[in-house]
């Protein structure tokens, strides 16, 4: 069964009262990527490629600062597809897994989030892979996802590479 808004909001922090929808949290954009360097997935491992951080657009309200990172603004993407960071901490329960959904006003705007499962016992900020279809301006801090817990039999607590990501 999947859980209320308000039992998901004591698992992100931090949260607006904006973000609690009533079967979800909406996450919200900290951070746009473009990858550089091709990645490896194997056997017996995986390396994630090298990464650019794009800094939001100043012509467009952007507040650069040093190393790229933006404490605010927009960002303009053309089409393509881009790594987004998530500006809150997940922390999954014990017993419980959480799906990542975008929000239709993404859809709407011809862009597409893909994500994937997120274990019982993750914590960190998580990434979601953002298609954009068709030019589009997204603010650092808007709402771009919705993140959905279900009760689950879990097998234990996920103890993966990803685990703290982003603290």
């Amino acid at each position: 069964m999947y859980r209320s808004g308000a039992f998901v909001a004591g698992q992100v922090t931090p949260t607006t009262d904006e973000q609690v929808q009533p079967n979800g949290v909406d996450l919200t954009l900290e951070a746009v990527f473009e990858q550089r360097e091709p990645g490896r997935i194997g056997r017996d491992g995986k390396e994630v490629g090298s990464r650019l951080r794009r800094p939001a657009d100043p012509a467009l309200g952007g507040d650069a600062v040093e190393g790229g990172a933006d404490r605010a603004g927009t960002h303009y993407l053309p089409p393509g597809g881009y790594v987004v960071r998530y500006a809150e901490v997940v922390s999954v329960p014990a017993d419980h897994v959480g799906f990542v959904h975008p929000r239709s006003s993404l859809m709407r705007n011809s862009c597409m989030l893909n994500t994937a499962v997120w274990d019982a016992g993750y914590e960190g900020k998580g990434e979601g892979l953002l298609e954009v279809h068709h030019d589009v301006e997204i603010e650092t801090g808007a709402r771009i996802a919705q993140l959905v817990l279900a009760e689950a039999d879990a097998a234990g607590d996920y103890d993966g590479s990803y685990q703290g990501e982003h603290l």
